[in-house]
């Protein structure tokens, strides 16, 4: 296999918005990992805002890694061993402590003992990086530097965006090369020793594992993204990422909300270039049902597509839905119907057409308005003149919430 271990960045990138794994996205990482691709989780997060996500992608047993701390620290999942880490001087943010108090909406945090400290606890962008890292706990301290205990892995400073670039800018010009600054998203800053990022702390780990650079996908969305993208044999960029990360990419896949994963990992991994064995491309597909179209209409995209076996998405929102904001049960019938007609599509001879003959549903849960749902469809019967597909749609959290028996007639072109 050509590539052989893959890094993903969190937030923006592996999961959506909501801080969630997609379900799709969860298959196809069990997928690759049972292919023997080891994979790396490369976040600024703490490793505590990691370990979750860790487990429920199983890296404990496949023998993944995290990279936290935008670099600082390397674990090993499987037992829990430190690779490597590397801690900022508590000396040397005098500087940038007492820039921070000078400016009133601004917020500095860091991280001791499994627990988010700051002197503004309430502050809504350091409730925000409670909230991603899973409700890490956060404890009010008097004074930042003097609580810490020992040398902090990292330090960030959250606020308005153009406050945050000019500190940047100050902090960069006053410590050179003492200390790495990233704008992680348009809200939060952080500091990190000199010479620590994502891109060395993974070409550490390849040398240390005994890979390839060659051997690396890197996926990110952020500034502090580049230097992994960049390293990588293959770097990829998410559809929402920012440009600059876009142009130093090899490709950009769909967004972080669109089962963006799940697309590359079909294009290169599983399903390598998107197409099948009957040379259907997915985004041909895709791109066919762009314009005047119930699949248009309904935003509903197809993101595998192999004989016996097709995925597909739907957004629930005013399109979908019913007035009390839960998808409406024609969608997802019709979103069921849609999975069986491109499977057959896909396994028709030269001289057959197929159409839809019957669809019989059963509405288990619901989905509300801003999930996206994910279908799958699987051929239970694939005989000469009618085609029998097994489809259930799952929310995003993977609760079943539709499953349908469709039969497509396979006809002979006239």
């Amino acid at each position: 296999m050509k590539y052989k271990i893959i890094a993903f960045d969190l937030d923006g990138t592996l999961v959506d918005d909501e801080k969630r794994l997609l379900p799709g996205t969860v298959s196809a990482i069990m997928a690759v990992q049972q292919l023997g691709v080891k994979i790396v989780l490369a976040s600024g997060r703490p490793t505590y805002g990691c370990r979750q996500v860790a487990k429920d992608l199983r890296l404990d047993e496949y023998g993944g890694y995290i990279i936290s701390y935008n670099g600082g620290k390397i674990t090993s999942v499987e037992d829990g061993k430190i690779l490597a880490r590397r801690a900022l001087p508590r000396e040397q943010l005098s500087y940038l402590y007492e820039a921070v108090k000078q400016e009133p909406e601004l917020a500095m945090f860091s991280y001791l003992h499994q627990s988010i400290i700051s002197e503004q606890p309430d502050h809504p962008y350091v409730l925000e990086e409670q909230r991603v890292n899973g409700g890490m706990p956060v404890t009010k301290v008097d004074h930042l530097l003097e609580a810490l205990d020992r040398d902090p892995l990292k330090v960030a400073v959250v606020g308005g965006a153009s406050q945050l670039h000019r500190l940047k800018e100050r902090m960069e010009a006053h410590y050179g090369d003492e200390l790495n600054f990233f704008i992680t998203n348009e809200h939060f800053l952080d500091a990190v020793p000199s010479g620590v990022d994502k891109g060395t702390s993974l070409g550490f780990l390849l040398q240390d594992q005994g890979y390839k650079p060659s051997e690396l996908i890197a996926v990110g969305d952020s500034y502090n993204d580049l230097s992994m993208i960049q390293l990588a044999g293959l770097g990829i960029a998410m559809a929402n990422a920012t440009e600059a990360v876009k142009r130093s990419a090899d490709y950009v896949t769909m967004s972080n909300n669109e089962g963006g994963i799940l697309h590359l990992l079909n294009k290169f991994i599983l399903s390598p270039d998107q197409t099948n064995a009957e040379g259907i491309d997915v985004e041909d597909i895709n791109r066919m049902m762009e314009g005047n179209t119930l699949m248009s209409s309904l935003g509903i995209r197809c993101v595998r597509l192999e004989p016996g076996y097709v995925e597909c998405t739907m957004p629930v929102d005013k399109r979908t839905q019913q007035p009390m904001g839960i998808l409406h049960g024609g969608a997802s019938l019709a979103l069921a119907e849609t999975v069986a007609g491109y499977g057959s599509v896909l396994l028709l001879k030269e001289n057959e057409i197929q159409v839809g003959m019957q669809v019989s549903g059963n509405h288990i849960g619901s989905a509300h308005a801003g999930d996206t749902v994910h279908a799958i469809g699987r051929i239970i019967h694939q005989g000469k003149s009618t085609h029998v597909w097994d489809i259930e749609v799952r929310t995003e959290m993977g609760k079943l919430v539709h499953s349908s028996r469709v039969v497509n007639s396979i006809l002979k072109k006239r």
